[in-house]
């Protein structure tokens, strides 16, 4: 009888809730693993509430954020108590999702305690440590402490091999966002959210990233105010994010008018609900540039750069940065336009077919217990599939 393979699984912020989210629920199918999950919760109430929707409980929770945390006080605060949780759960594997504080503290934990990395969505590169700020900084860090790379595209593959990364630890296995949206996308029993009025058309809008606190964010509710000023039929839909450096800037510009609704954050399933609703996408959010596109929705990033130039070459996103002018002229021409807007709500998706987490339980398989047969059917190597296949369509 196999001796169970200990894997520790670690979220610390919503979006890892969800991209990790996936991976945890392969694990736990497989008579090969025993898995934990421990909660930094990084991001607190955000985090809880993707982590209930999944099913969720942590069987660990640091409980680690304080309000407006600084980076260096979460940097070191995160390496401690992580240094004694690893020591104490002794994990055969450790496994964490993209480019947070919480993952790179917990690939340096793991390489220091010399317990193998995988690291999910690895791979994504802007080349600019400032844009995004500290997440750049963040992955390359991580990328290069791991044992298993889980790179979503051959183009992120192609990132770490030129870091010299080697190619047999890289698995190219699609993003695990998609398997998250396509199982919330698909359950018909949730509450659905009130559609935009008759004639009516929704701008759905995140904006919270660090590099754009300040004026880039007041710039950004600036254009706002003018799509809306120069667009009658259009409504705003904004969940505010609770950071202090987002939420009194919002509301100072944007509040008051009755066709800009801002709300608290959403739960993930009625986010999706939300993009599936809207029109057209404004967003400095990395995972809904991945989500939008594969439910046809055109994207707008407000970013400088993006990490995620797959969904930007398929036509169907478009990076236009803080400049209010450019976002008013992007969003117009998409409002104004319907064959411009028909050519970025094609609904396609060159991160992946629903299948990344099987893969990547199926690739720690094979390196942890290589005598085992597969539990379940092989869902094929995303290393030949997606490395060079043509954009996935995804049903809505």
């Amino acid at each position: 009888m196999t001796t169970l393979k200990h894997i520790l699984c670690i979220v610390g912020t919503r979006p890892e809730g969800i991209k990790m989210a996936p991976v945890i629920q392969a694990l736990r199918r497989e008579p090969w693993a025993r898995v934990t999950v421990l909660a930094t919760a990084q991001h607190r109430d955000l985090l809880d509430q993707v982590l209930e929707l999944f099913d969720i409980t942590p069987d660990v929770d640091l409980d680690i954020m304080r309000a407006n945390q600084a980076l260096a006080d979460l940097t070191a605060r995160l390496i401690v108590a992580l240094d004694e949780k690893f020591r104490a759960l002794a994990p055969d594997a450790v496994l964490a999702q993209g480019d947070t504080t919480t993952v790179m503290a917990a690939s340096l934990v793991a390489f220091y305690q010399r317990i193998p990395f995988g690291h999910v969505e690895a791979g994504l590169r802007t080349h600019d440590f400032d844009n995004p700020f500290p997440e750049e900084m963040n992955r390359v860090v991580a990328g290069h402490l791991s044992h298993w790379h889980f790179a979503p595209t051959g183009r992120a593959r192609e990132n770490l091999l030129r870091e010299g990364i080697p190619d047999a630890s890289i698995h190219v296995t699609g993003n695990t966002v998609i398997d998250a949206l396509l199982q919330v996308a698909a359950d018909k029993g949730r509450p659905h959210m009130t559609k935009p009025e008759p004639g009516k058309r929704l701008i759905l809008v995140t904006a919270h990233r660090r590099e754009n606190f300040g004026q880039p964010l007041r710039d950004i509710c600036a254009a706002i105010r003018t799509l809306v000023e120069r667009h009658a039929d259009v409504e705003v839909l904004y969940p505010v994010h609770p950071n202090p450096n987002v939420r009194p800037v919002v509301h100072e510009l944007l509040g008051g008018n009755p066709r800009i609704h801002l709300c608290e954050p959403l739960d993930y399933a009625p986010f999706v609900e939300a993009q599936k609703r809207a029109y057209l996408i404004l967003t400095d959010s990395g995972g809904v540039q991945e989500e939008a596109p594969a439910l046809g929705k055109p994207v707008l990033v407000l970013r400088l750069e993006t990490e995620r130039p797959e969904a930007v070459e398929e036509g169907v996103v478009k990076v236009v940065g803080t400049d209010p002018a450019l976002i008013v002229s992007e969003a117009s021409r998409l409002l104004d336009d319907a064959g411009a807007y028909r050519a970025m709500a094609r609904g396609v998706s060159p991160y992946g077919d629903g299948l990344a987490a099987q893969r990547i339980a199926e690739i720690l398989r094979r390196s942890l217990v290589p005598d085992t047969v597969p539990a379940q059917a092989d869902s094929g190597s995303a290393d030949s599939v997606l490395g060079n296949r043509e954009p996935v369509k995804l049903q809505q």
